[in-house]
C-alpha cells in the first residue's frame, strides 16, 4: 500500500491546501457541508472500508449510515463495475480523477439504479493519502424523462401481479428470441405497445429501430405510401420520394397498432410482404426486399372480422403466429394499487414534487372504478391528481370531479378491508384454496397471507391446525 502511495502524482493545488486548512479549522462545519450535498458521498479507507456516507447516499441506495460504515463498498453499491473495474480504485491506483461515469448500482431493495460517478483522492489535514471519496448522482430523473420520451420501455416497465398478465411476461423472452410475427390483441388502453416495445428491447433486433404506426390515423387513401414509401412522381405533388414505415423499421421491428383497419387492397399487399419478404413504393418499377419483424395489435374481433368479409382470412393466420391476450384493468384489480404506486413514483421523479402516496379515500374510488380506458386512464387519473395535490398525498379531493361524483354513492361505504378481502378471496380463488400458490401470486410470504387472513376474518374460527400455528410462527 504505501508503494501506491510513492507513485500517486501530486495533485495538490492552492484550492487542496485552502481545503484542507478549512476541515482543520471547523471540522463541524466540514461535515455540515457534507451532508448538505445533494449528491452522495461516500468515502473509502485504504482498506476499501466506508468511512462516511452522507444523507444523500442514504436516500438514493435507502441504507443507513450507521448500517454501513466500516462495510467494504463494494458490498454496498454492488455496482457494475465492482470490483474489476471500480472508479475509486482507478484513481487510488493512477491518481486521476473520475467525472461522469455512469453506472448503475443496487440499493437496499435490490434494485438497480442508474448513477453518475465522480472520483478523487481523499488525504487528511497533513496532506496523506487516506483513500477515496466517491460522488454520485441519481439519474432516474433523467432516465425517466428519457424513458417517456423515447418511449424506451422493457418488460421491466409493465407493473403486473394478475397472474393472466404475469403469464404474458414469462413468454415475452421466449417470444423475442424468434423472429415469428405477433399478434397483441386487447382492449384500448391495456398496453399493447409497451409489449410490443418490450417484444423489441428483449430481441436480438434491439439496437435496430422501432417503428409504430397506429392504422387507424390515416385515411384509407394514405395508408399504402404510409407503410411502403412513394417514389417520385408517383401522384401529383410527389416531387420526392419518401420512404414507408418498412423502410424506416429495416434491421428492426414495425409495430402496425390497430391493424384491423388497413382496407383489404393493402391487406394484400402486406401479405405479400410477410410471405415474399419484398414490397414495391407506390408509383415504383422494382420490388424492394425487406428485414423487419412484424408485431401488429388489435382491439377488434379479427375473427367475426374475417367471418363478415372485412378482414383477409390469409393475412390473419400470417400474423396470428404467436398470439398475446391482454387483460382488461376491470379484470386486474389487484394491480390498480401497484400501477399507482408506480406512476406516483415515476411522475415524483419527472417533476421533482415530494408527492409519496394516496389516502385511503381517494384509493377506495381508485378500486371500485371499472376503468373503461384500461391503465392508460388509469395514469391519466393519477397524473391528474398528481398536479393538483399540494402535499404528501392525492386525495379525494385531487381526483377528477366526473369520477368522484360516478362512483360516490357506491364507493365511499366501502372500506379498504373490503379491497383487501376481496384481492385476497380473488386470489385463493385462482388457486383452489391454495395460500402458498396466492401469497406467491400476490407477491407477501405466507405467514403475511395467514395474517391477513385472520385479520379480515377469513379464517374458520375453529382452532388452528398444526400447519396454520407453523405459518403464523414463519
Amino acid at each position: 500500500m504505501a508503494k501506491r502511495e510513492r507513485s500517486l502524482p501530486a495533485t495538490d493545488s492552492a484550492d487542496q491546501e485552502h481545503g484542507r486548512a478549512f476541515r482543520a479549522r471547523s471540522p463541524e462545519k466540514f461535515e455540515a457541508v457534507v451532508q448538505s450535498i445533494s449528491d452522495g458521498v461516500l468515502t473509502v479507507d485504504r482498506d476499501w472500508r466506508i468511512t462516511c456516507f452522507n444523507r444523500a447516499a442514504e436516500n438514493i441506495t435507502g441504507y443507513r449510515s450507521a448500517d454501513v460504515l466500516g462495510r467494504f463498498c463494494y458490498e454496498v453499491l454492488r455496482s457494475d463495475l465492482c470490483p474489476d473495474a471500480c472508479p475509486i480504485r482507478c484513481t487510488l491506483d493512477t491518481g486521476r480523477r473520475v467525472a461522469g461515469l455512469v453506472v448503475y448500482i443496487t440499493d437496499a431493495q435490490d434494485r438497480k439504479l442508474p448513477v453518475s460517478v465522480s472520483t478523487a483522492l481523499y488525504r487528511d489535514t497533513q496532506g496523506r493519502l487516506r483513500g477515496g471519496v466517491e460522488t454520485f448522482r441519481d439519474l432516474r430523473q433523467i432516465e425517466a424523462l428519457k424513458k417517456r420520451v423515447e418511449k424506451s420501455y422493457t418488460s421491466g416497465d409493465i407493473v403486473s401481479k394478475n397472474p393472466k398478465m404475469r403469464q404474458v411476461l414469462d413468454l415475452l423472452p421466449v417470444v423475442a428470441e424468434s423472429d415469428s410475427t405477433v399478434l397483441i390483441q386487447g382492449e384500448t388502453g391495456t398496453g399493447k405497445e409497451l409489449v410490443a416495445r418490450a417484444v423489441h428491447d428483449l430481441s436480438a433486433r434491439k439496437d435496430g429501430p422501432f417503428v409504430a404506426v397506429n392504422c387507424a390515423c390515416f385515411p384509407d387513401t394514405l395508408v399504402e405510401s404510409e407503410l411502403f414509401g412513394y417514389e417520385k412522381g408517383a401522384f401529383t405533388g410527389a416531387d420526392h420520394a419518401k420512404p414507408g414505415r418498412f423502410a424506416r423499421a429495416e434491421e428492426g421491428t414495425l409495430f402496425l397498432d390497430e391493424v384491423g383497419n388497413i382496407p383489404l387492397p393493402v391487406q394484400a399487399k402486406l401479405l405479400r410482404v410477410l410471405q415474399e419478404r419484398t414490397y414495391e413504393p407506390l408509383g415504383g418499377t422494382k420490388l424492394l426486399e425487406t428485414n423487419v419483424r412484424l408485431v401488429a395489435a388489435t382491439n377488434q374481433n379479427l375473427i367475426a372480422m374475417v367471418e363478415e368479409g372485412t378482414f383477409r382470412s390469409d393475412l390473419y393466420y400470417r400474423i396470428n403466429v404467436i398470439e398475446l391476450d391482454l387483460p382488461p384493468l376491470r379484470e386486474r384489480s389487484e394491480d390498480v394499487l401497484p400501477l399507482v404506486k408506480h406512476y406516483i413514483k415515476q411522475l415524483a421523479l419527472l417533476h421533482d414534487k415530494p408527492v409519496e402516496g394516496i389516502t385511503s379515500e381517494a384509493l377506495r374510488v381508485l378500486m371500485t372504478h371499472d376503468y373503461p380506458g384500461n391503465i392508460r386512464e388509469l395514469e391519466n387519473i393519477v397524473e391528474h391528481g398528481f398536479v393538483l395535490t399540494g402535499g404528501p398525498l392525492i386525495g379525494l379531493e385531487h381526483l377528477p370531479g366526473w369520477l368522484v361524483n360516478t362512483v360516490r354513492g357506491a364507493i365511499l361505504p366501502v372500506s379498504l378491508e373490503d379491497c383487501e378481502r376481496r384481492v385476497i378471496l380473488s386470489a385463493l380463488e385462482r388457486h383452489e384454496g391454495n395460500r402458498v400458490a396466492a401469497a406467491e401470486e400476490l407477491a407477501i410470504h405466507k405467514s403475511t397471507l395467514f395474517r391477513r387472513m385472520r385479520r379480515l376474518g377469513l379464517l374458520s374460527t375453529d382452532s388452528p391446525s398444526s400447519s396454520e400455528r407453523v405459518a403464523e410462527r414463519d
